[in-house]
């Protein structure tokens, strides 16, 4: 015990007598480690909020929706400025689907309703949607004030609507707006319910349903039916058209999530075999698209493994170059070093002896410069989480940045871990060969040495 206590205290006075040369040893384990934990909680924060919006569409959801074919694209923006087009689910699609799945944990349809939203002077664009009170609990959606559809309002066909929290802002800016009117064309709804932001405004849910759901607008199945019918209308820069859609998208939710692929693959089979394209003999539906959160789920996590491989490369590499910094230090310690070994083998310290100095001298480098790093590391992760936002209001930079620009860290305990214990182990590793160069001098050679 006390040899090891007197060896740890002369590896310690060695370092200290030396701290420019000590830091700047170590300072390649300090980038190392931090550069990891950052890395690291870049990509974890990324991951996160990537499948957080892809589980807020619901793991056990399958979504069938309607889409416009490239036609209709394509007369939109040409020559006809006005036109009907017809295309997508239908009611009876509905019907087969239901009666192929009676174990479904619940089939909600959508429809598409209205062309604009108006209250007093302000208008927008209408999201508007009919469905039905399963639509809450299957689309994960929580209200933010007031109700949600209900039973009731079905059987009674009631004019009463359930808007997100974007259409709250916009058009009830000064006011509350449950039990509030709004029109949706000519028709007026009392509002009941405000939803919460769902928070895939801008982000990877938006590019999955297709649009901003803090941007839909709920109103009753059957009311929608009685008071719209089938088309939509829409009005814009001296342009026409109407859509007629039975049924704008389907909330299939399976009874299990070992059940989802294999109900998609049933899923998709009936809708190709319904809506095949005659013309071209395509067998896949050329009017419906199928949304699986599920199997998205399951590629962004492939996705984070993968990225994670390349960043434990990079890592490996940063502390590799630490780990050759800290040995071509200590090669250089032991040439400058010799006359004292030698003085300590001719004292009566054994190789043992001398391997332990110089591994405690570079265990303390490694260990230090990764303590130093994961400190460095959890604050530059917390401090880019906290200052990206920040960005857009910044002088002379802001103007670069979008309004809405984050970029979401979260540090892990494992990165810290492993991070930590790789560069003490770096450390070691390398400290082992000049530790061994140093005992296997002659001492009367080092001795000699000047």
């Amino acid at each position: 015990m006390t040899f090891l206590l007197e060896t740890i205290r002369l590896g310690l006075t060695n370092l200290r007598l030396h701290k420019l040369r000590s830091f700047l040893t170590a300072l390649g384990i300090i980038l190392g480690v931090s550069a990891v934990i950052t890395m690291v909680a870049v990509g974890e924060g990324g991951k996160r909020a990537a499948l957080l919006q892809i589980e807020q569409l619901g793991a056990k959801n399958i979504i069938i929706r309607s889409v416009k074919p490239a036609e209709s694209a394509q007369q939109q923006g040409g020559q006809r400025r006005s036109f009907v087009s017809s295309y997508g689910l239908t009611r009876d699609t509905l019907k087969v689907i239901q009666e192929n799945f009676p174990d479904a944990e619940a089939i909600v349809p959508l429809k598409e309703a209205g062309g604009q939203l108006i209250r007093e002077d302000r208008t927008i664009p209408s999201q508007t949607f009919g469905t039905t009170p399963d639509l809450i609990r299957v689309a994960k959606l929580r209200m933010a004030r007031g109700r949600y559809l209900s039973q009731t309002d079905m059987d009674d066909q009631a004019m009463v609507a359930v808007i997100g929290s974007e259409v709250a802002r916009q058009l009830f800016p000064l006011e509350d707006p449950l039990g509030n009117t709004m029109r949706i064309d000519d028709k007026a709804f009392t509002v009941v319910g405000v939803l919460q932001p769902v928070g895939l405004s801008g982000g990877a849910g938006t590019a999955l349903v297709g649009r901003d759901l803090n941007r839909d607008v709920h109103i009753p199945m059957t009311s929608c039916r009685a008071v719209f019918g089938d088309m939509v209308f829409r009005r814009q820069s001296g342009s026409f058209s109407a859509t007629e859609v039975q049924v704008s998208e389907i909330y299939f939710a399976c009874p299990t999530t070992d059940r989802v692929m294999t109900d998609a693959a049933l899923l998709k089979r009936i809708v190709d075999v319904r809506h095949r394209d005659t013309r071209t003999g395509s067998t896949e539906a050329k009017d419906v698209a199928m949304i699986v959160p599920f199997e998205l789920l399951e590629q962004k996590r492939k996705q984070a493994l993968t990225y994670g491989a390349i960043l434990a490369a990079i890592a490996g590499i940063s502390l590799l170059v630490g780990g050759i910094g800290i040995m071509n230090i200590m090669l250089a310690s032991v040439t400058e070093r010799t006359r004292e070994i030698g003085i300590r083998r001719a004292l009566g310290a054994t190789r043992k002896h001398i391997i332990w100095q110089f591994l405690v001298e570079t265990g303390v480098l490694s260990a230090m410069g990764g303590l130093i790093g994961v400190a460095l590391g959890v604050g530059l992760s917390v401090l880019i989480g906290w200052g990206v936002p920040l960005l857009p209001q910044a002088p002379f930079i802001g103007t670069f940045f979008p309004p809405d620009v984050s970029l979401p860290t979260q540090v892990t305990l494992w990165s810290i871990a492993v991070a930590f214990a790789v560069a003490a182990t770096t450390g070691l590793v390398f400290g082992i060969y000049p530790a061994r160069k140093a005992a296997n001098q002659d001492p009367i050679v080092a001795l000699r040495h000047d």
